[in-house]
């Protein structure tokens, strides 16, 4: 599997790489992260598809769970709210 863009990027430029780490290691110590995640994680436990290996992850449409979903497509979705589809670039 090829390296993406941002992979590449990051390879040429550990201290990007580093600036990166840590503000994702802030932003996810964040209480609405952390909140955010035990709920996902609860609901995964609740239908029995937390750590089975089917590879589904719950999904969010606006600010509620509203299934499983792939989690390859679930990770680069730009249409579950306004944030990821800002968040998110253009195909090229």
């Amino acid at each position: 599997m090829a390296k993406s863009r941002t992979q590449k990027f990051y390879d040429e430029n550990p201290e990007a790489r580093e600036k990166k780490r840590k503000y994702d290691a802030a932003f996810n110590k964040r209480k609405d992260q952390t909140k955010k995640r035990v709920a996902l994680n609860k609901y995964n436990r609740d239908h029995k598809t937390a750590g089975n290996g089917d590879k589904l992850d719950a999904s969010h449409k606006g600010n509620k769970i509203v299934g499983f979903v792939k989690q390859s497509s679930n990770r680069g979705d730009t249409n579950n709210s306004a944030g990821d589809k800002r968040a998110r670039g253009r195909r090229r």
